[in-house]
């Protein structure tokens, strides 16, 4: 059952941006690695909510629940995410169908 990770990004200003960039230049290629395929990454993000307002929203499909546990879990990811937390703020869900 297909399992897909949803993300809605909140950047920290102009510093907060570059280190983004740079964080997500390298996660592309782990997520990859464990089967997960970019949906959408888009910055064109139209709020219906007047208290949350992202900047960029992520969906990537990973085969399964299995696949996107592992890819968050690995040493790989855990070796650049210190990047994203101190970059921005981003919330994210999980949702299998």
């Amino acid at each position: 059952m297909s399992c897909f990770f949803m993300i809605d990004v909140y950047i920290d200003g102009e510093r907060g941006r570059g280190m983004y960039d740079s964080y997500i230049r390298k996660v592309r290629p782990i997520v990859e690695r464990f089967g997960g395929r970019y949906l959408v990454r888009t910055e064109n993000v139209f709020s219906l909510s007047p208290s949350r307002n992202p900047q960029r929203v992520i969906l990537i499909e990973f085969p399964d629940r299995e696949a996107l546990n592992a890819c968050f879990s690995s040493d790989e990811y855990k070796a650049i995410a210190g990047e994203r937390e101190s970059s921005v703020d981003a919330r994210a869900v999980i949702a299998e169908g």
